[in-house]
């Protein structure tokens, strides 16, 4: 069988690396295409000694929402990944094609135009639709980030295998959104082999909820992930993080310490709003974005 340095050498002359090939099948794509799957190193979830739990880049977004172990143990994760798409795409879509699929814009789907994600000088969206486009500014792209898992992990303080390379956090895949050229910032031929996540917190509770616009197999509005751990009506630690509105996911820290200073959670969801800018056509994600991060943190929240 080919190595994966192989592997990772030849998609460094041209190419893209496949594994199920959702994303691959709705967008313009360069050949060849370099098939992953069927790689043991990438696959199986393990857990280990230290309570930590490496899930291979192939395991499959159903596989992530059907294990029981994982659901137990990181409940945030799973309840995400049962969320995403419809079931016929989570039977074939990996947890790393999910974390590396490109953004959904439709400027930059179309062949009609050109933007800053396939060579060209600027962003038709500043001047176009922006009804789905990005609240919270990072640089000169809006187009949202697509990756709900990315979200889900962020909040669980995940970190990432590359191939070849020592770990590190999930949100160093992403950086702070300001490169308008990429939605992840792996270089070319890298391949991404797993994520490891910490053991949960003790007397952790876990909440995922999404804004869209139609009930099923739609990308979220807005999306948020919360980890919470509450003794006598107080919250002594938050995880929060959000999607579907930045170039990137994001963790909001702020409404984490609002959250551990006692503020209530309508108050805390609310501090979001501050990082927000939106475009003419856009202001509405700002409700929408802290009503969701509150659901999610009311869920997190309730009493088991």
């Amino acid at each position: 069988m080919t190595s994966l340095t192989d592997i990772s050498a030849t998609a460094l002359l041209g190419g893209e690396l496949r594994a199920g090939g959702t994303d691959l099948m709705s967008r313009p794509s360069v050949g060849p295409h370099i098939d992953l799957r069927g790689r043991p190193e990438l696959s199986g979830v393990v857990w280990r000694e230290d309570g930590t739990v490496r899930v291979g880049a192939l395991t499959t977004i159903a596989d992530l929402a059907a294990d029981p172990r994982l659901a137990a143990a990181h409940p945030c994760l799973a309840r995400t990944a049962a969320a995403v798409a419809t079931p016929e795409i989570r039977a074939v879509a990996t947890l790393g094609g999910n974390l590396l699929q490109r953004n959904r814009c439709p400027y930059f789907r179309s062949p009609a135009f050109s933007c800053f994600q396939d060579g060209g000088h600027d962003c038709p969206a500043q001047d176009g639709l922006t009804l789905r486009a990005a609240v919270v500014r990072t640089g000169p792209c809006l187009a949202p980030h697509p990756s709900s898992l990315a979200v889900a992990l962020l909040a669980c303080e995940a970190s990432v295998e590359v191939h070849g390379e020592a770990p590190f956090p999930v949100g160093e895949l992403y950086g702070d959104g300001a490169d308008p050229t990429r939605d992840h910032l792996l270089p070319p031929g890298a391949i991404l082999a797993a994520v490891v996540l910490p053991p949960p917190r003790a007397g952790e509770r876990a909440a995922y909820h999404r804004a869209t616009a139609r009930a099923h197999a739609e990308w979220p509005l807005a999306e948020a992930a919360a980890r919470l751990v509450v003794d006598d009506g107080r919250v002594r630690f938050a995880r929060v993080a959000v999607g579907g509105v930045a170039r990137v996911p994001l963790r909001l820290t702020e409404v984490e310490q609002a959250l551990l200073a006692g503020e209530p959670l309508e108050q805390a969801a609310a501090r979001a709003a501050a990082r927000c800018t939106p475009t003419s056509q856009n202001a509405y994600k700002i409700a929408l974005l802290t009503g969701t991060i509150l659901e999610a943190l009311e869920q997190a929240a309730a009493p088991r």
